[in-house]
């Protein structure tokens, strides 16, 4: 006998249902801010840009927690909210962030386009790579971050020639097996870590809203704490030496 299929699953109260649909919607709007957030960017009112996709961070955080809270999977199993997660993703941690990068006038001209274009094409790779997340709550390479590393361009304003190194550096780090952790769910200094999102929530809050005109101390502690998502189980391994 063949095993159900998603079909004849057991059916669950309309409201149950209702309310599970409700989440993917919640987690869908993510596409809709993301289009805001384009919006904005084509008008080179990159500040609001920003402030849209901080929302998106916000819903991306929240949908997780509540799609498991209410059995999502069970209540809608023709529905895929892993599928749907990815999807919203890719548009606010790649896409509109790839189109920010290459339209800031922050890049070598001539390797702006380059660069965003090698930004969607290895964000899509590393979407679709099911090793990028590992049984302990880590990222598998660069986690195209994109929105982050857009962030800190915009931030920091570097040197043309440096700003599109580092950017290439990071788009070669997509495919480089080192962990990265995720600020929220892994469990090594799992307090800690949630403690400095929440610092690092402010501060960009406070970057954001004075438009990146910021005092050196916000831009500092944006930097150690972004420094330390990304290195710290590298620099954790090198010391106790272990392998990734």
């Amino acid at each position: 006998m063949s095993e159900p299929g998603p079909q004849d699953q057991p059916q669950f109260p309309a409201r149950t249902r209702l309310r599970a649909f409700g989440v993917h919607i919640f987690t869908a709007l993510g596409g809709a801010i993301a289009l805001i957030a384009m919006l904005e960017a084509v008008r080179e009112h990159w500040a609001a840009m920003f402030g849209w996709l901080g929302l998106a961070l916000l819903i991306d955080a929240l949908d997780g927690p509540l799609a498991r809270r209410l059995k999502v999977g069970d209540v809608l199993p023709n529905w895929s909210g892993d599928t749907l997660d990815l999807v919203v993703d890719f548009l606010t941690y790649v896409f509109v962030p790839a189109y920010a990068i290459t339209a800031s006038g922050l890049l070598i001209p001539m390797a702006a386009p380059l660069l965003g274009g090698a930004i969607v094409i290895s964000g899509a790779l590393y979407f679709s790579d099911r090793r990028m997340k590992t049984d302990d709550n880590h990222f598998r390479g660069f986690p195209a971050l994109w929105n982050a590393a857009a962030f800190y361009l915009f931030l920091l304003k570097p040197p043309a020639a440096v700003g599109s190194i580092v950017l290439a550096v990071l788009v070669a780090l997509t495919f480089v097996p080192f962990n990265v952790m995720h600020p929220l769910r892994t469990t090594r200094f799992r307090t800690l870590n949630i403690a400095l999102m929440v610092v690092w929530a402010i501060l960009a809050m406070i970057a954001v809203g004075a438009n990146f005109q910021v005092p050196v101390w916000v831009s500092a502690g944006l930097c150690a704490i972004g420094g330390y998502i990304l290195l710290s189980d590298v620099l954790i391994r090198l010391i106790s030496g272990k392998r990734p």
